[in-house]
């Protein structure tokens, strides 16, 4: 009995054994199959548009800053403008006070109405010369009448001594219209300086050349400003002023993007820490490369008319460097360079993984042209090639190009 009880258990582990060694072999067995048949990410070449861009990032500069010089030299009798004050063009933002130039204008002032004087007492002495030389005229002449009706009648000595009076008082007359000449040359000099000093006074008020801001404030009220305009002396400013209406993005453009840039061209400029995009305009560029940085200067006028914008500011652009409104398209995680040559993973008919290799074309920021090679329909695999081996069959996952919420999906 008990020899029939241990051969009963023998037979029943053996065939435990063999369970368990046949259910082994078929896991083994199975597990290649799943190992072939895995998921892979794949994108469908198609025709779409295609857009080569370059995102820049630069920092904003006021469109103009100057510092504001006085003409003259004075002492601050006023100043109404102080840092963060905006300012309209003419408006008077000091006012100097120049005593010597008051009294240089009084006396201008009195030369013209000593010159007026003298003109009006030139102007006086010629009508007295014109009368005495019309009286001798008028007594030579008919002296000269008498003695041509009866010759012998007037002495000889009689009618010289008429002409000579004749003539001085002509020559008077000529003596006096020089005199008022003068007196006039006299009043045109003084009231250029006039003038001039009158210019000089109105300098005195120190204006703002444009709508702008007060970024620094240099002198205060009783500071002596000396004149801008003078060589041997470092003049201080009054204010500096920077334009707020309008701003520049200044942004440095890669040395393969330079020959796309082209002024007028509009762009989207986006403010991060403002969460807001702006619309500006290519507007100057410096059309050589910098020696260091391999990039060339490239201005972006940014309107600013609200005052959002404020200099120092970071933003950033995007600007398209050409556009191709059909072109067979691929992302471009799915080619792999390898020196002038390039390849893609491609599936077959049967799902099965091919290398192939293909020509670009223009390449946008995501996705690239295929020149040659590819076939619009066919699948390419995305993602690291190193999951996957030539001839592997998967289960492609089709890649979503086009998502609500703007990124790339499964």
């Amino acid at each position: 009995m008990k020899k029939l009880i241990y051969i009963s258990t023998v037979v029943v582990v053996l065939f435990g054994i063999a369970a368990y060694l046949r259910f082994s072999g078929m896991k083994a067995h199975a597990a290649p199959e799943s190992a072939v048949i895995r998921p892979a990410a794949v994108a469908v070449a198609r025709q779409q548009p295609l857009e080569n861009t370059v995102t820049l990032s630069g920092e904003f500069r006021p469109f103009q800053v100057v510092d504001v010089h006085a003409k003259v030299a004075g002492y601050i009798k006023r100043i109404s403008v102080d840092v963060g004050d905006k300012v309209r063009s003419g408006q008077v933002m000091a006012v100097l006070e120049v005593p010597e130039l008051s009294a240089q204008i009084l006396g201008a002032e009195a030369s013209v109405k000593r010159s007026q004087d003298a003109i009006r007492r030139a102007q006086s002495d010629m009508a007295r010369a014109k009368s005495g030389h019309a009286a001798t005229h008028l007594a030579y002449a008919r002296l000269k009448q008498a003695s041509d009706a009866r010759p012998g009648l007037i002495a000889e000595q009689e009618l010289d001594d008429a002409l000579a009076k004749d003539q001085e008082a002509e020559a008077e007359v000529e003596s006096e219209a020089a005199a008022l000449s003068e007196a006039n040359s006299q009043l045109s000099i003084a009231q250029a300086e006039r003038g001039q000093l009158a210019a000089m006074e109105s300098y005195t008020n120190i204006t703002a050349p444009f709508d702008a801001v007060v970024t620094k404030r240099y002198a205060d009220t009783g500071s002596l400003i000396q004149a801008g305009t003078s060589s041997n002396t470092q003049a201080m400013p009054v204010v500096q002023l920077a334009e707020w209406s309008k701003l520049r993005l200044v942004v440095p453009v890669p040395e393969s993007a330079v020959s796309d840039i082209h002024l007028g061209t509009i762009v989207q400029v986006n403010v991060p820490d403002l969460k807001r995009t702006f619309e500006g305009k290519v507007a100057r560029f410096a059309d050589a490369l910098s020696d260091e940085t391999r990039t060339m200067h490239t201005e972006i006028d940014v309107e600013n008319k609200q005052g959002t914008l404020v200099d120092g500011m970071y933003a950033e652009t995007s600007l398209v460097l050409s556009r191709k409104e059909a072109a067979l398209t691929i992302p471009t995680q799915a080619i792999e360079r390898n020196g002038s040559k390039v390849t893609v993973l491609v599936l077959d008919a049967e799902n099965r993984v091919r290398e192939r290799e293909i020509t670009l074309g223009e390449e946008g920021s995501n996705n690239v042209e295929v020149a040659s090679g590819l076939k619009a329909g066919e699948e390419v695999v995305i993602g690291n090639r190193g999951e996957y081996k030539i001839g592997d069959r998967v289960a492609p996952k089709l890649l979503e190009e086009t998502a609500s919420d703007g990124k790339a999906h499964l």
